[in-house]
């Protein structure tokens, strides 16, 4: 199963339901506390219930519904890429369209509702038949069902199957089925809670490395992660019986030689041989994790991972998170994975950025793999697509998670896309809007009653000549004549003012077209 949409209701900071397309990679951009890592903290709860990073709690629900007497946190997913097959009573094969739990869209839209942040209801939205007579048969046992098809004579053909049972009794009253979107709480009732955890087993593992984790010295993956792949590795229930049987036998050996030296000193002094036994330690007492403390991945020069730099740790820690959640993939035998990594930029150089993104592109291909990132960087942006980008934006009506399309610019710009997330002001994003404004042949519409300011231009020849230009003008000559140091540099300020004032004019354009 693959994520095709996310839906948030009163969680934190989105008050109204959000919608969220979501592909095989996928980057939320933003300013700093619009809500990017919410959205990824949101999946956490709902595919760990808890048991993962994020514990839900009464400050999850937004504040504002709580005002109005809303109190109910709602996360939905809506999954594409299904199994064709699935088993969700006993072990009768059947599947989702079979049993209608699929939305008018062909997806499976899993619903979990958080009342007072407190335990979750599911619910699965799907068009779903509600003529009386066939409605609610996922909530009825065996015999509730054989007895619908003995007293209307139903052709089945196999009474001891649910999932057969149910398909009859749908085909004999179709085409009356009377099918309509419904909310099925899945959560409640011996029947339903059953189909709820098989279902359990198609969901993608999802896995949430945080851009605040710890990275001290003194945290436990920081000082090395082979250290915590021990205590993993030791778990393993083959291993621990290994390890009993190894145990067991050292301690038969030990005993042997302690009641051969016992007898002997018998011998001499039975007073003393009397009051000594042997002591050993159970093999449950017996810390494996001991044996194995001095693994580690070092440098070159021994210099262990806690002790370098903090881009270095993180870089290691991030592929041990990659490497970890893929053997849990593996070992659960589950079908899918999700990675969410928060701001994979922090404490790393430019190169190692477009390294992870380029890593994160080709992770994104592998099939049932997907990513969602959070992002500051610019950098990382522009290495990415626009149908990978995600831009938050808030306004007095509410939150609205937007794919990116062209705004001002009547085409795709990541420099555009850039100063939306993150106000970011550039001389290349300066240069893009003049040479559009330029192209269109309006340039000269555009320095129409502009405020004109002296200029010194340097000629070919060396000599000087002071002319008239906008502002605008001005920042566009110190961007290709840098060697002209005649004139006061631009400030941030007049670069912001001047992007702007081209900005406002495009619109004018684009809408004027």
């Amino acid at each position: 199963m693959k994520i095709k949409k996310i839906k948030l209701k009163n969680f934190r900071s989105y008050k109204n339901e959000v919608e969220i397309e979501i592909g095989n990679l996928t980057a939320f951009v933003g300013k700093n506390d619009i809500g990017k890592s919410t959205v990824l903290e949101a999946l956490d709860i709902f595919f760990n219930d808890g048991k993962g990073v994020i514990k839900l709690d009464k400050d999850d629900i937004n504040k504002k519904a709580l005002v109005e007497g809303d109190n109910e946190i709602v996360i939905s997913i809506c999954f594409e890429e299904l199994p064709t097959a699935i088993v969700i009573d006993s072990a009768n094969e059947t599947s989702l369209s079979a049993e209608y739990l699929l939305n008018s869209n062909g997806q499976l839209e899993i619903i979990k509702k958080y009342p007072n942040a407190g335990k979750e209801k599911v619910f699965i939205k799907a068009n779903h038949p509600t003529n009386d007579h066939c409605k609610d048969l996922l909530l009825k046992k065996i015999g509730d069902l054989q007895k619908i098809i003995k007293d209307k004579n139903i052709a089945c053909s196999d009474n001891t199957k649910n999932a057969e049972m149910r398909t009859a009794i749908w085909n004999y009253y179709s085409p009356s089925l009377e099918l309509s979107e419904i909310e099925l709480d899945i959560s409640k009732g011996e029947e339903t809670k059953s189909i709820w955890e098989q279902l359990k087993n198609y969901l993608p593992l999802y896995s949430l490395f945080q851009s605040d984790r710890k990275n001290s010295d003194g945290d436990n993956e920081v000082q090395d992660p082979l250290r915590e792949a021990v205590k993993q590795i030791l778990s393993d229930s083959t291993l621990k019986t290994k390890f009993t049987e190894i145990a067991t036998e050292v301690e038969k050996k030990l005993k042997e030689v302690s009641d051969r030296t016992l007898e002997k000193l018998k011998e001499m002094n039975p007073e003393i041989a009397d009051s000594l036994n042997p002591v050993i330690p159970t093999a449950e007492s017996l810390k494996w994790s001991d044996v194995f403390k001095n693994v580690s991945i070092a440098g070159d020069e021994d210099i262990p991972i806690n002790k370098r730099g903090s881009g270095v740790k993180r870089l290691v820690l991030l592929n041990f998170f990659r490497a970890e959640a893929e053997r849990r993939k593996i070992a659960n035998k589950i079908p899918s994975i999700i990675y969410a990594i928060e701001e994979p930029e922090t404490s790393q150089h430019t190169d190692h950025q477009r390294k992870l993104i380029s890593a994160f592109l080709t992770l994104a291909e592998t099939p049932n793999t997907q990513v969602i990132v959070t992002t500051h960087s610019p950098a990382l942006v522009k290495e990415l697509k626009f149908e990978h980008l995600r831009l938050i934006k808030s306004s007095s009506s509410g939150k609205t998670i937007e794919t990116v399309s062209p705004h001002t610019l009547p085409y795709p710009s990541l420099n555009e896309v850039n100063f939306l997330a993150f106000a970011e002001t550039t001389e290349e994003y300066h240069n893009e809007l003049y040479g559009f404004i330029e192209f269109e042949g309006k340039i000269n519409d555009f320095k129409n009653g502009k405020t004109q300011i002296d200029y010194i231009k340097v000629e070919k020849d060396g000599s000087k000549k002071t002319i008239k230009v906008i502002l605008t003008e001005k920042i566009r000559h110190q961007i290709h004549h840098p060697e002209n140091k005649e004139n006061t540099k631009y400030t941030d300020v007049e670069l912001r003012q001047s992007i702007g004032l081209m900005r406002n004019y495009i619109k004018t354009l684009t809408t004027t077209t």
